[in-house]
C-alpha cells in the first residue's frame, strides 16, 4: 500500500466508515489502528502496533496455514442453506468486502453459523501442501454464541464465474463509499464448488487484531475464476494476504 498520508487517512476513515454501516461483522476484518500487508506496518509487525494486537505475534493458534497431512476424519456435511441477498460492497482499505443480508447460513452438526460477510484475498492466504491459488474468498459466519466461523473457496485459474463477473462490475473506485446498486442482488451460492468436501481446524482472523477461536473450513475444491477476473481485483490490490502461521501441534482433519 501506499504511504502517502492522505491515502492512510483516507484508509482510517474508510475503516470507521465501515463499523458505523456494517456493525460488528466488519469489525472482524477491520479497525481504526493503522495497519498494512508490507513495509513497517506489515504482518511481521502487527503485534506491536497496538496493544489489541498483541495476539497476531503471542498467539498460538493463528491463520492462514500451509495445509499438510490433514487427517481423514468422519465429519458432518456442511449445509449450506445461502438466500439472495441485496447487493451492498465496501472497499475498506484493505479488502473489497461484500455485507450479506440476514437469513442465509451454513449447518454444521447441531452448530448454526449466520452469514455476516464474504471478502478476498489476492493471491490466497490459505495454501494446501505449499500450493497458493490466485485468490481466496473468506465467508464470515457466526453463531447464536457469538463464535466465529470462516468457510474460505480457494479461487483457482480457469472459467470466469459469475458471481465475480457481476461484483467486478460495480468495484468500488475509493475506499470508504458502500455500492449498493438499486434493485441489484446476488447468491453467493454461485461462489461455491459443486463438491463440498472441507479441511478443519480451529485458527484466528487473519488481520488484526488476530483474535483466536474462530474455527475454519476450507473447501478442498477450488472454484475456478477467469485470469481477467483476478486481474481486475489484482489492480485495487496487488497483495492483500497474511503470510501462513504455524501450526504449532494443532490437528487438521479433513472429511472424507
Amino acid at each position: 500500500m501506499s504511504k502517502d498520508p492522505t491515502r492512510t487517512i483516507m484508509l482510517i476513515g474508510a475503516a470507521l466508515t465501515l463499523l458505523s454501516i456494517a456493525g460488528p461483522a466488519a469489525a472482524q476484518h477491520t479497525s481504526a489502528a493503522h495497519w498494512e500487508y508490507e513495509g513497517a506496518d506489515g504482518p511481521s509487525h502487527w503485534g506491536a502496533l497496538d496493544k489489541t494486537y498483541k495476539t497476531c505475534s503471542a498467539g498460538k493458534l493463528q491463520s492462514p496455514i500451509d495445509i499438510r497431512e490433514a487427517k481423514s476424519a468422519d465429519l458432518p456435511a456442511i449445509t449450506f442453506s445461502y438466500r439472495p441477498s441485496p447487493l451492498k460492497l465496501i472497499d475498506n482499505g484493505h479488502t473489497v468486502q461484500v455485507t450479506y443480508a440476514p437469513g442465509s447460513f451454513i449447518t454444521v452438526g447441531k452448530q448454526r453459523y449466520e452469514l455476516q460477510q464474504f471478502h478476498f484475498h489476492h493471491p490466497s492466504e490459505e495454501k494446501v501442501a505449499g500450493k497458493s491459488y490466485p485468490m481466496v474468498a473468506h465467508l464470515v459466519h457466526k453463531n447464536a454464541a457469538g463464535q466465529l466461523a470462516v468457510v474460505a473457496v480457494l479461487l483457482s485459474k480457469g472459467t470466469a464465474n459469475s458471481l465475480l463477473e457481476k461484483l467486478w462490475r460495480y468495484l468500488p473506485v475509493a475506499p470508504g463509499k458502500e455500492v449498493a446498486p438499486k434493485s441489484e442482488t446476488i447468491d453467493v451460492t454461485d461462489l461455491l464448488p459443486t463438491a463440498r468436501g472441507y479441511y478443519t481446524f480451529t485458527g484466528s482472523l487473519t488481520t488484526p487484531p488476530c483474535s483466536e477461536g474462530v474455527t475454519w473450513f476450507v473447501l478442498k475444491a477450488p472454484e475456478p475464476i477467469s485470469q481477467a477476473q483476478a486481474d481486475a481485483f489484482g489492480r485495487i490490490y496487488q497483495r492483500d494476504a497474511r503470510p501462513t502461521q504455524p501450526l504449532n501441534g494443532r490437528d487438521v482433519l479433513m472429511s472424507q
